[in-house]
């Protein structure tokens, strides 16, 4: 199996560094990245191959994770929102996409349970409605996980200070995926 990782928005935050905490200046990208690159190690560990992309270009993105000979896409990104009460795990997946929405689901149950994140739960990226561009246009079973909310000051801490637990979450879904297979 291979999967392909997208830490969302650009390297390094330029141009587009994602949704910002305006109290403590973290950045989703950053944080995108250190969990990115730390699930790669840990799928790496478990006899995974695996393929990281943070770009800016959403279209660049999706050429080369269909390109790569994936069998999964995941992009990794943090939530936000104007309230700051707002907080908590969701996932999307297409629609339709049963292994995509297997996926989901297990990578959602994963950090739930491991970092007692508020669970959203898993949502459809519907096409012409709230559609996200990498999940519309890879052509292998993908999800979008918003690992919890930037602009919530309790899952801001998480997102500062237990990277390597989603991590290992975002890693432990994708084992629990292929044993479902």
């Amino acid at each position: 199996m291979k999967v392909f990782i997208n830490p969302g928005h650009a390297p390094n935050g330029k141009p587009d560094p994602g949704a910002v905490n305006a109290r403590t200046g973290l950045r989703e990208s950053d944080v995108a990245a250190a969990v990115g690159n730390a699930a790669a190690q840990y799928l790496i560990s478990a006899g995974v191959a695996v393929a990281v992309l943070q770009h800016d270009d959403l279209a660049t993105i999706c050429d080369t994770a269909n390109a790569s000979g994936a069998d999964l896409f995941i992009s990794i990104h943090c939530n936000a929102a104007e309230s700051p009460a707002a907080l908590g795990t969701e996932t999307y997946c297409y629609p339709g996409s049963t292994a995509g929405e297997m996926l989901a689901k297990a990578v959602q149950r994963q950090i739930v349970d491991s970092l007692h994140t508020v669970d959203r739960g898993v949502k459809l990226a519907i096409p012409g409605q709230n559609g996200l561009y990498v999940l519309n246009n890879t052509s292998m079973p993908a999800i979008l996980v918003e690992l919890a909310f930037i602009s919530n000051d309790h899952d801001a801490d998480l997102l500062t200070h237990y990277q390597d637990a989603f991590a290992r979450a975002i890693a432990r879904g994708v084992t629990d995926y292929q044993l479902m297979q």
